[in-house]
């Protein structure tokens, strides 16, 4: 089975500042997967003509089951984090992140019905600050989806800004968590068209058998936003 997980910038270039989701769509359905995790997809925003972008995104992937968190609003419509998969979902939740009076952040907590059993998803965009962070962290661990045996299948993916690796150091390895996007020299994603940190991460936990990890660097990747995406092979054990 294949994630994505990839900060879309709301399908605008990272360097041409061209709004252009058909790039989006190209990226992604060339590495083929089987659940997607977006961050900044805009809903219903003028600078993307208004589009209901979890839809175009849904139908242009041929991944028919979505689930769309709107975390920041903007005059009617707003961006936020999308979960596409082949598969049904259920159990979705969706947490607010926001810390303080701090922008607007969340996390989608969602049960993927893979092929090979129940797998626990979460995409989530972390803040920009190391305080902010932690505290999102922890916040995520005390949800009861989270709270679950270890053994249960966990992946949790999406643009972390965690440049440090502070919550990877401080909070998931104390609660068996794997980082699989380690060493960050080897999984730098921003920015797209001169990657320098390793914003983007993927953590597993249980019965995940994480196969290869890569970040996706074609030169339409580069364009497309200003992230690149990351593709994680992986399978669920019995």
């Amino acid at each position: 089975m294949r994630l994505l997980t990839y900060n879309i910038h709301k399908g605008i270039g990272g360097r041409d500042r061209k709004y252009r989701l058909e790039r989006i769509i190209e990226v992604i359905t060339k590495e083929a997967p089987d659940i997607v995790c977006l961050q900044e997809v805009d809903h219903l925003v003028r600078r993307s003509g208004h589009h209901n972008q979890p839809r175009l995104l849904s139908e242009g992937c041929a991944l028919h089951h979505h689930s769309y968190q709107l975390t920041v609003p903007i005059r009617g419509g707003g961006y936020g984090n999308l979960v596409l998969s082949r598969w049904p979902m259920h159990q979705t939740h969706h947490m607010c992140l926001r810390f303080k009076k701090r922008k607007h952040r969340g996390a989608q907590l969602v049960v993927v019905e893979t092929p090979e059993g129940p797998l626990s998803l979460v995409n989530w965009h972390l803040g920009l600050t190391g305080n902010e962070r932690l505290w999102q962290a922890r916040q995520l661990l005390k949800h009861t989806m989270m709270m679950a045996e270890p053994h249960t299948p966990t992946i949790i993916a999406g643009d972390s800004n965690d440049w440090r690796d502070h919550i990877s150091d401080r909070i998931f390895t104390q609660q068996s968590f794997q980082l699989v996007t380690d060493p960050p020299s080897q999984f730098r994603s921003f920015p797209a068209f001169w990657p320098v940190m390793a914003l983007d991460k993927i953590f597993v936990r249980g019965s995940v058998n994480a196969g290869n990890v890569q970040v996706v660097s074609t030169p339409l990747a580069r364009r497309a936003s200003d992230h690149l995406p990351l593709v994680f092979d992986f399978q669920i054990s019995g």
